[in-house]
């Protein structure tokens, strides 16, 4: 009998986190290494959340908390989701917890039982499908390609429905291509779903705040008012905020999963660090002028990264909606050797050489459910942007 459990066997570590690392090992080495796998804004936290922290932390808000959030926070949140999406809920209708990740994982794992479907549109982020299947659930991939827009249709849904499906994971914008569901775009998603009553949607909102040209965001418990008690919305301070590391996350559900939740937290990592909670509450509470500053940086380096990679032999690279990523695909570099001999088999071949040979560390995008592209995360400086483009054109050019 071995030690470890069998479930460790069915996932596997995430494939940016190994990036990420990799990268770092070439840095420590002395290698020029240009890290564009990390998916974190490269923002100082703003100082009036800074300062909120610092304040909480000399008035000796230094205790436990309530299991998943302080009351205030609660209210906090409530608010916000009432101002900018137009949903009302109550304190106890909302979940927070250590990071958007803790809210998804405990809202599954109190909801699936061994062979419960989910419903995953691929390009995905990398944790979907481990979760459920560490909550025992079976992922169901449906691939979304670059000829839908990376976006999952109201045809290929109603294909992936089947009598044991419970949620459908729906991620706008998206990580990993930075699409984003325009409001008609999420009604016709919800149209089908209100004709299987079974199945529940998991809106993943944390780059609610990140969209471009104008793109007025929607969220599906919004769009449909019919399935508000069928939806757990998502969101929380990391991206929009830049506070990565602050590790808040916040949900809003029906009541009955919210308790459920909050009985599996209580037993797991309990609740919340209580300086990241009045830190969360400022930035919700705060002036919100940062978003706009920050969003406006992000735009400027979207447009900087699709223009040189569109330059780039062998790349073609649509233009996101939001987010801070984006996921070209290499079709036209497949079967080609790298000028330094290595064989382009796929993407994970691609972005090994690439970092081996220029230094440039990006992600395949077999990680993220969809070949052959990869994943650039833009948010670092445009001189390291324009640098790393330079290098990937180069690599490319080489390629034949």
């Amino acid at each position: 009998m071995g030690f470890l459990s069998d479930r460790l066997a069915r996932i596997k570590p995430s494939p940016t986190i190994a990036m990420t690392t990799r990268a770092a090992e070439l840095r420590a080495q002395g290698q020029d290494i240009i890290g564009l796998s990390a998916g974190e804004p490269d923002f100082d936290t703003p100082s009036t959340i800074r300062d909120a922290a610092k304040a909480a932390i000399d008035a000796g808000h230094t205790r436990y908390t309530a299991v998943d959030g302080t009351p205030s926070l609660k209210r906090a949140i409530c608010e916000k989701f009432s101002r900018e999406n137009g949903l009302d809920y109550k304190p106890s209708e909302i979940s927070v917890g250590t990071g958007g990740k803790q809210i998804l994982f405990n809202a599954l794992l109190a909801t699936l039982n061994e062979g419960d479907e989910v419903i995953i549109p691929a390009p995905y982020w990398v944790s979907y499908p481990d979760m459920v299947i560490l909550a025992g659930g079976t992922p169901v991939i449906v691939e979304c390609g670059i000829e839908d827009g990376f976006r999952l249709t109201a045809e290929a849904l109603e294909a992936a429905i089947t009598p044991r499906t419970k949620w459908l994971i729906l991620n706008s914008p998206s990580n990993p291509s930075g699409a984003a569901y325009d409001h008609d775009q999420i009604k016709a998603l919800t149209d089908v779903l209100l004709r299987h009553p079974q199945v529940w949607v998991l809106a993943d909102d944390i780059y609610e705040h990140l969209v471009f040209d104008g793109f007025e965001f929607a969220t599906p418990a919004q769009v449909e008012p019919k399935l508000k008690d069928r939806v757990l919305t998502m969101n929380g301070v990391s991206k929009a905020y830049a506070m990565t590391g602050w590790r808040i996350g916040y949900g809003a559900a029906p009541e009955a999963l919210i308790k459920a939740m909050a009985m599996l937290q209580s037993q797991s990592t309990s609740n919340p660090s209580s300086i990241g909670q009045y830190a969360a509450e400022a930035a919700l509470n705060g002036p919100q002028d940062y978003i706009a500053e920050s969003r406006a940086v992000f735009q400027r380096r979207r447009d900087l990264v699709v223009a040189g990679l569109n330059d780039c032999p062998g790349i073609d690279c649509p233009t996101p909606q939001g987010a801070f990523y984006v996921y070209p695909s290499i079709r036209g570099l497949i079967g080609k050797t790298s000028a330094a001999g290595t064989a382009i088999a796929d993407d994970e071949a691609f972005a090994n050489a690439l970092l081996e040979e220029t230094g440039v560390a990006v992600v395949f995008g077999a990680a993220f459910g969809l070949s052959p592209h990869f994943r650039i995360s833009y948010a670092t400086s445009d001189a390291q942007l324009t640098e790393a483009v330079a290098r990937i054109r180069r690599f490319c050019e080489g390629c034949n």
